[in-house]
């Protein structure tokens, strides 16, 4: 990873971190102020704070701290005060603390700052929207015999209108909504125009989709993959520190030939690479009028428990040629929103369902990540462009929405569950039963975390 690629990452974690809580936080004290309850100080990050300003009729200190990971909200609460400072506090400002204030409007506090994040997600997917979406036409390569999408009667040149009664507009859409169906039925209804524009309702199997598959191209093991022209063996660009570079490969390199193996298209280059981790490879370039012999070592890194080789180097993208494989459509600020609300709702109960399946063990807490995890694809996703960026960013915000509303004592959804119980019993949950709480929440957030790091360290030792 070359320097400018570390700032990339650092800039855009730390961008990524302030945006989503600053957002959080922001949903707890507006609703807070709404609610009339006073609020003592708005804070972003933790530790030695480096900007500390009050504002307002109530004197809000807002202030910024050097850690960013993390923030709070802090009302009035009879609970954190001395009987002195109560003494100093007029009748009024006593009316304004969280403690009196009724369960509903505490409810609503508390609840604010997850919803703040599902709602930036929303306003995030919207912008993108608006912009048009482009992606692969859902139209099938040629289909594997004795695949389950042979055995559903799909063939090559097939258009998918549909799946499981959803409709499907971009490959993306198709591979979306398998993953959502991949756990709950055996087989999925898949409705196709072929060349002669007659539709077909076709019923596949998807049985065979284990946990597994999901980190992988699982639709290639259905027997779906999507046409796209032929793509050339022409590299379009070098990353900095690879063996790619080290070998001498430049952009615009035509790989002719690997290892004895004619090169005809990128697939198959790729294929050899990735099939020849730490072992040398002698490649055939042609660039410009020169013939040349290059010799590469694919650097062997572990990908879903098994070794494969990558050399750093990406392919040269003929935009004329992708021009009829690719689809554009433009929605209007309505629809886009209404698009926005139900693509975020679907990521939020998906990562609901993940998290489920997690605890049921039908998933591996493999698929926990971490802070470094979450910086490394910040730094791809900026690294990619601004869209991408946003994409990640709307991602990241439902997890953390998702995450806080969780009935773990200590996050915003433990808290609701207290507020619950007393809308329910009538009085407030006892100290006692609150500290409890508080300690099992700790140990749970704990766990995760070590969890999460563990991950994130494995998957950094496999690179």
């Amino acid at each position: 990873m070359g320097e400018k690629l570390r700032m990339i990452t650092l800039l855009a974690f730390v961008f990524t971190l302030a945006i989503l809580i600053a957002i959080h936080e922001f949903g707890h004290y507006q609703v807070a102020k709404w609610c009339g309850v006073k609020v003592l100080k708005f804070s972003l990050g933790f530790g030695r704070p480096i900007f500390s300003r009050k504002f307002g009729q109530d004197q809000t200190e807002f202030v910024i701290s050097a850690l960013p990971f993390g923030g709070f909200v802090k009302m009035l609460d009879e609970g954190e005060i001395s009987e002195n400072e109560k003494l100093l506090l007029n009748h009024q400002d006593l009316n304004r603390a969280f403690n009196r204030q009724s369960v509903v409007k505490r409810i609503a506090i508390v609840a604010a700052g997850p919803i703040a994040n599902l709602l930036l997600a929303v306003a995030l997917y919207w912008v993108l929207m608006l912009q048009g979406t482009t992606g692969l036409k859902p139209v099938l390569a040629e289909v594997p015999k004795s695949s389950p999408a042979s055995i559903a009667q799909l063939h090559q040149g097939d258009l998918v209108v549909s799946v499981a009664g959803e409709p499907v507009k971009l490959w993306q859409d198709l591979q979306w909504v398998l993953i959502r169906h991949a756990f709950k039925t055996q087989a999925i209804e898949i409705e196709t125009l072929d060349d002669q524009h007659t539709l077909h309702l076709n019923k596949i199997d998807i049985s065979s989709i284990t946990e597994a598959d999901l980190d992988k191209d699982f639709l290639s093991k259905l027997g779906l993959q999507s046409k796209h022209p032929k793509v050339l063996p022409i590299i379009g660009s070098v990353l900095k520190d690879t063996p790619a570079e080290n070998a001498g490969l430049q952009a615009g390199d035509r790989v002719t030939n690997a290892d004895g193996v004619i090169i005809e298209d990128w697939e198959t280059l790729v294929k050899i690479i990735q099939s020849s981790p730490d072992k040398n490879l002698l490649l055939n370039v042609q660039r410009s009028n020169q013939k040349l012999m290059i010799n590469v070592l694919p650097k062997g890194i572990n990908k879903n428990g098994k070794k494969t080789g990558q050399i750093g180097a990406s392919v040269l993208v003929d935009e004329t040629l992708m021009a009829d494989y690719l689809i554009t459509f433009h929605r209007s600020p309505g629809e886009a929103l209404l698009k926005a609300i139900e693509k975020t709702y679907e990521t939020a109960t998906f990562s609901l369902k993940m998290l489920g399946n997690i605890l049921t063990g039908k998933i591996s807490i493999k698929s926990i990540s971490g802070p470094v995890t979450i910086a490394t694809y910040a730094g791809q996703s900026a690294h990619l462009g601004t869209n991408a960026f946003i994409a990640f960013l709307a991602v990241i915000s439902i997890s953390l929405g998702v995450l806080n509303i969780l009935p773990i004592p200590v996050l915003d959804g433990g808290h609701l569950l207290y507020y619950m119980v007393e809308l329910i019993k009538g009085s407030p949950v006892s100290e006692q039963t609150m500290e409890v709480g508080q300690r099992i929440g700790l140990a749970i957030l704990g766990l995760l975390m070590v969890f999460a790091l563990y991950n994130d360290i494995n998957r950094l030792i496999a690179g």
